[in-house]
C-alpha cells in the first residue's frame, strides 16, 4: 500500500467518524443517522466490519488535504445535521469546529449553516469566500 493510499483511506476513515460523533452530540443516535453513515460508508468503499470496528475504536481527525473534498466533508456533516429533522446548537457548533479544524474559511461556514441548501450553492458560498 503506498502512503498516498493510506492517507486517502485514513481521511475516509476520519469523515465516518465524524458523522458518527455527530450523531452521538446531541445524546441520541436515530436510525435516520445510522442509516445515513452506513450509507456513506458504502458510497466509500468502507465494509460492514471495518465500520463496526470505527464504532468500537474511534480514530484521530485526518482532514482531507483537496480542499473540495473538504468542502464535500463539510457538506456531508451539515446534511447529517438534518436527516434526523432537528437541529441541536450543539450539532451546528460541532459542525462549525469541524470547518475550523479543516481549514474552511470561518464566513463560508457561518453562511453555509443552512442545511437545506443543495450541494451546489454550499460550493458557491466557499468559492465566495476563498481562501
Amino acid at each position: 500500500n503506498s502512503p498516498n493510499l493510506m492517507r486517502h483511506h485514513d481521511e475516509k476513515l476520519s469523515l465516518l467518524q465524524d458523522l458518527i460523533n455527530l450523531s452521538k452530540v446531541d445524546e441520541k443516535v436515530t436510525y435516520m443517522e445510522q442509516n445515513f453513515i452506513f450509507t456513506i460508508a458504502q458510497g466509500l468503499g468502507i465494509d460492514k466490519v471495518e465500520m463496526e470496528e470505527l464504532l468500537k475504536n474511534p480514530i484521530d481527525f485526518t482532514p482531507q488535504e483537496n480542499e473540495m473534498d473538504r468542502i464535500t466533508h463539510f457538506y456531508r456533516l451539515l446534511l447529517m445535521m438534518g436527516v434526523d429533522q432537528e437541529s441541536h446548537i450543539r450539532e451546528q457548533e460541532f459542525c462549525k469546529e469541524i470547518g475550523l479544524k479543516m481549514g474552511l474559511n470561518p464566513i463560508a461556514i457561518l453562511a453555509s449553516e443552512s442545511h437545506q441548501l443543495p450541494p451546489q450553492e454550499i460550493i458557491e458560498i466557499f468559492k465566495a469566500y476563498h481562501n
